[in-house]
């Protein structure tokens, strides 16, 4: 199966991906494995549940139509991710409970788990980096 989308750039090479039976291959399950991942993460907090989600969307979008309609469309799932998806942009609070979260995270392993001095700094240079795309991504009111 094929999609031929004139209006997105990467049509064709999601197209070459389905048509390649290795890569489709590997994207199906590379995007299974990060949606059980993203389950899981629902219920313990150290794994991130929402980027696994997006991964598991993006291989599946390249990989199968089907297995992308259905993260897209489930009842728990899918809300999850179809802002971002679709580009209507993610809740406020969202937003504020993940810059949060980095801010609370990353200077605690950074300063207290860390010992070498540029690890210290690639991670608040990581943590800034995750700050900047959160707070310039479209926000929406839940």
């Amino acid at each position: 199966m094929t999609i031929t989308d004139t209006s997105n750039p990467s049509a064709p090479h999601r197209t070459a991906n389905r048509r390649n039976p290795v890569v489709r291959w590997f994207l199906v399950c590379a995007g299974i494995a990060s949606t059980a991942l993203g389950i899981i993460g629902i219920f313990l907090p150290l794994i991130p549940t929402v980027p696994l989600l997006l991964l598991a969307a993006a291989c599946f979008a390249r990989s199968s139509e089907k297995f992308h309609q259905w993260l897209l469309e489930h009842d728990r799932l899918g809300p999850l991710i179809k802002g971002y998806v679709d580009g209507s942009g993610i809740p406020i609070r969202a937003k504020i409970t993940a810059i949060s979260m980095v801010w609370v995270t990353i200077p605690i392993s950074a300063f207290l788990v860390i010992k070498a001095t540029w690890l210290r700094v690639l991670l608040i240079a990581i943590a800034i980096g995750i700050t900047s795309y959160l707070i310039y991504l479209p926000s929406r009111r839940q």
